[in-house]
Parts: structure tokens; sequence; C-alpha cells
């Protein structure tokens, strides 16, 4: 009973971007390309194998065959492919790989709820008597859901999770049925389940071929949360509720093919709600909308969730600044909510509305993060191979490689008809990685650090020479071998030092969960060091780890750099860091026994 329930969960909280595609896939290709009645069979076959080599192979069996601790992505994959190369060169490549992925991946969290969204909302015009609706009515819904939306991000939405698998499987059993209606009224549609049509198709229509698989590739956005979200559910229930969901989503675009083939002359309407209306009617339609529209909801929220995600991990490996973020579940750690990253997803969305205004027009641009996203995978999935010498696995994933090479260059001729808000959306959080990261490299090379043999040598003669304080002090530091300066102005300029000095160190693992705390031993008399490791997905509890160690601090002491420069970007990078939580708000000190120390860096 425990797996089918995790099965289900999984369609709610995985399947829901990929599970809302046949809303507007189809209609866009059949809008754009108006397929002769033979093409059908070529453009559904592409659809349904372009399904199987990049969600089922690509995602499903490959990538989901590599994990750190059972937790997946790009993060994972970046981590695993530097874990195995000796070259700094290379490891120094695959990060900047997996800052554009997860740019994208941002990037991709604004144009699905605006597209899903819309496209749920265009359905009220197969409605009788609102078939009339003016696009500026649509828009006016699909804004209402969209701040409705938002605006419970930060109640948390893990209670309301529990109903997202039920729902999905009402609409993956919906949609499947409503297909299986249509397939059987022209059976003849069952021949695009051969790759054959598909090839022959792109053969004999090179142009028109090029231009229908930058659409086709709508049919496999979502791929990626197989593999980004196996941490929370398991591979073994993604799998599974992938073998449920890929047949129900096959039926449902053969149907709409077969709809399309005995409506040769009508490509206007939408063959997703089309279908639906002309099976179940003026009454059952309502309901079935209704359905649509909580489809629509869910598959936004996953991607809200996702991107919180996504910023959580960034952060977590130190090429993200620290943002405020809220737990929205004492049970899970993962549940979490970044209301910058939430209010801007929303402004975001909101844009996409008013500058696109039809789903069609915002079809006609979307797909293209995807790609880029799919080709880092396909790319890491490679070398990781290749660095394993795992001859096999190499060859597919090279193939897969040039295959989401070849829907890239597709997706390419999207850019001039609005997709090039997909790299605009991209370029804002991946140039804020990368300022950060170079602002940090920048501002610790520029820092006045003192050598650890230095330091305790001045430290034994002050502690000598002076009367220490009574009580423990935590002092935080990254790297012992080199003392930031704060420590050496606190001690050796104020000439604060307790009777226990203890040098604390947070160090992140490359495993996704867990906290442990290490009392590392006594590096001179008055002075010892501690650790805390921690998953990059947790955020430790420092003072409960500090109790668990035996240590009960008396104040703690941290580091607060103060940029000064006179280059414009660093002074960017400077109000980042102003505006920023600092570090001990991010990974909660007790705020009571806290004393920042200011230090002035020239950049």
């Amino acid at each position: 009973m425990g797996s089918l329930m995790n099965i289900i969960r999984a369609m709610g909280a995985v399947f829901g971007d990929i599970g809302t595609s046949p809303l507007y896939t189809l209609a866009v290709i059949a809008l754009l390309t108006k397929p002769q009645k033979d093409q059908i069979f070529g453009i559904v076959s592409l659809i349904i194998w372009t399904m199987i080599i990049l969600v089922t192979v690509q995602y499903a069996w490959f990538a989901m065959n590599l994990s750190i601790r059972g937790e997946g992505g790009t993060v994972v994959l970046g981590e695993i492919a530097k874990s195995l190369s000796n070259s700094k060169k290379l490891r120094s490549f695959i990060r900047y790989l997996v800052v554009i992925g997860l740019a994208f991946l941002i990037g991709d969290g604004i144009i699905t709820p605006a597209i899903t969204i819309l496209s749920a909302s265009e359905g009220i015009r197969f409605i009788p008597g609102f078939e009339n609706t003016p696009q500026q009515d649509v828009l006016i819904l699909a804004i209402i859901i969209t701040i409705l939306l938002f605006s419970v991000q930060s109640k948390g939405t893990g209670k309301l999770g529990e109903y997202f698998g039920p729902i999905m499987l009402v609409w993956f059993t919906s949609i499947g049925l409503i297909g299986l209606y249509y397939v059987l009224k022209a059976p003849q549609i069952l021949l695009a389940l051969s790759p054959h049509y598909g090839v022959e198709f792109l053969l004999e229509n090179p142009l028109k071929g090029f231009l229908v698989l930058s659409e086709v590739i709508l049919a496999a956005t979502g791929g990626e949360a197989l593999y980004a979200d196996m941490g929370h559910l398991g591979r073994v229930a993604i799998r599974r509720a992938w073998m449920y969901v890929f047949p129900m989503l096959v039926l449902n675009y053969m149907g709409q093919g077969a709809f399309l083939m005995l409506n040769t002359a009508d490509y206007k309407n939408n063959p997703f709600f089309e279908t639906a209306r002309q099976l179940l009617g003026e009454t059952l339609y309502i309901p079935f909308l209704i359905l649509v529209i909580l489809a629509s909801v869910i598959a936004a929220q996953a991607l809200i969730s996702g991107v919180f995600s996504i910023i959580f991990q960034a952060i977590n490996i130190r090429i993200a600044p620290l943002l405020r973020i809220k737990h929205t579940s004492t049970e899970i750690s993962t549940q979490i909510y970044v209301p910058f990253a939430n209010w801007l997803l929303f402004a975001g969305v909101i844009f996409m509305y008013i500058n696109f205004k039809t789903s069609d027009s915002m079809a006609a641009a979307y797909g293209f993060s995807v790609n880029v996203v799919m080709v880092i995978t396909g790319f890491l999935l490679t070398l990781i191979h290749f660095l394993r010498r795992e001859i096999f696995y190499t060859i597919g994933s090279l193939l897969l490689f040039l295959v989401d090479i070849l829907f890239l260059m597709s997706s390419m001729n999207k850019l001039q008809h609005g997709g090039y808000w997909s790299v605009v959306f991209a370029m804002f959080p991946m140039w804020m990685f990368i300022l950060y990261m170079k602002g940090q490299e920048r501002l610790y090379k520029n820092m006045e650090f003192m050598p650890f043999k230095d330091f305790v040598l001045k430290f034994e003669n002050a502690y000598r020479s002076t009367e220490p304080i009574p009580g423990t002090a935590i002092f935080l530091i990254r790297d012992l071998k080199f003392i930031p300066p704060y420590v050496i102005n606190t001690m050796f300029e104020h000439g604060i030092v307790y009777e226990d000095n203890v040098f604390l160190s947070l160090i992140k693992d490359d495993k996704p969960f867990g906290v442990e705390g290490f009392i590392k031993g006594s590096i001179t008399k008055g002075l010892r060091l501690a650790e805390i490791r921690y998953g990059y997905m947790e955020i430790p509890n420092v003072e409960e780890e500090l109790r668990k160690l035996g240590i009960k601090e008396r104040v703690i002491f941290y580091g607060m750099e103060q940029v000064y420069t006179e280059k414009f970007v660093w002074k960017i990078f400077g109000l980042i860091k102003r505006v920023s939580p600092s570090f001990v708000e991010f990974y909660r000190f007790p705020e009571d026994k806290l004393h920042g120390v200011t230090v002035r860096v020239e950049l």
C-alpha cells in the first residue's frame, strides 16, 4: 500500500508539467504546419518517440541510474562529474555548465506556469455561451489564478500536496480514456507507434520537419523533473508512475491525432479541448475544465517548488548569494519558501501573459530553456560514463546527446519568435551566480589572512599575557590554514580572548541530507576546533548541534565584509552582500549571542 501511495504522490509532484503538455503541443504543431492527413501519422510518431528517447531513456533510465544518496538533478550530475575528473580546468568547466543549467531551469520556472495556466484558462471558450470570450477576459482569469497560486506559497503546500497525486491520477486516466475513444474511431492512428512514420515525415518534409521538431519538444518538457525529484520520492516510485503516465499520454496524443485526421480542415480549434467537449458534452465538459485548471495549477506548483529547491542548492554549493528562506514544514526540510524568488517568478509570469497574450504565441517561444538543460544533461551523462569507462552507457549517452543537440538546433528558430525571453530570463540568475562566485573569489583573495602557524604563536602569547574572559566564545572560520582578519582584529587588536575559544567550521558535504557535528580536538591551550558537516539540501540547526557537542557558548563572533571599490561591477557585488542576509542569519544562529565584526576589503 505504501509503494502504491508513493506512485500516486509521484504523479502529483513529478508529472504535472509533462502531464499538461497535451493542452498545447499538438494544437500548436497543427496551427503552425497545417499537416496533410498522411502527415499526422509522422507528427504523432515524433511526439511518442520523443517521449521514449528523451524522457524514458535519457531521464528515467540513464540519468536516474546516477545519484548521490538517492538524490538527482543537475547539481548532482555536476558533483559526480567533478569527482571523477583530475583536471582543474574540466572541473571549472563543469561548474559553469551547472550554473547555466540551473539558470535555465529557473527561467523555465517562469515560462511553464504561464503557458500551462493560460492554456487551461482558454478552455473556457469551449463552454456553450462562452465561445466568444475576449482574450482579455481569459487573461484576467489566468492572472487571478496566478495571484492565488503565488499568494499561498508562504503558507506551505505540503498538506495540499497530499491531494495532488489523486487529482493527477484522475487527470491522466481521464485524458487517456478520451484519447482511447478517438483512437477507436480511427484505429489507423495506431500506426504512429512505429518510428518509421516519424523518420519518413522528417525525410520527406525536411524544412517542415525541422520546424515540427521545435514544437515536438514541448511533449517532453518536465522530463527533467523525473530526475530532479528522485530524492523526494525515490527512483522506483517515479519509474512505476511513469509506466502508467506514459501510456495515458500516448493515448491522448493519438486520440488528438485521430481527431485531426477525421477533421483535417479544422486546425483553428485546440484538438485537446475539442475532443473533450465533443465526447463529454456540455454538462460534463465543465467539471472536466475544472480538472484541467487544477492540473495546470499542480504543474505550475511543481515548477515553483522546483525553483525554490534549485536556489536552495545553489546557495548551499556557494554559487548564489544568501537569500531569506522560510521552512514551511517541520517534518520535511526540503519544503521551503523563498520570498524573493516567489515574487520574481510571479512578475515574470504576469509579464509573459501581457507580452504574449495567447498560449499559441507563447508556445511558439517555449521549449528553448528545456532544450538547453537537456543538452547539458546529455553532455554530463556522456562525460561521466566516459570517465567511468562504461562503453555501453557512453555510446548510449553520446547518441542521446546528439538527439538533444538536434532538438536544440531546431529550437533556435524560436529565438526570433519570442524564444529570446528564455535566454533573458536565464541571464539574470546566471549573471547573479557568476558575479557572486567571482566576487567571493576576489574578496577572499584581497583579504589579509594570517597563516595558521603565525596565528597560534600570537594566540599563545595573548592567552598567557592577558586575563581570559570567563566562558566560551565561538569564532566562525572556513579554512584553518588561513585565519580571517576579523579573528585577528577581535583577539589581538581589541584584546578579546575567552577562557575557551572554539573555531567552528560549517562544511557542506557532497550528499544531499544529514547533519553531524564533531570536536576535532585542541589546537593549543584555550583554543579548539569544531566542525558541523551538512548535506547540500539541509540548513543545520547550529545551536542544537553545538549542544550535542557539549558546547555552551557565551558569544559567537563572525566577520562582516564591507566592500570598497571604484569599479561598477564590484559595487553591484558589494550591494548584493549588503542586502543579503548574513551567514549567521541564514543558518539560524542564536541572535542574542551574535557579534559581527566589520572588516573593510578593497576590490
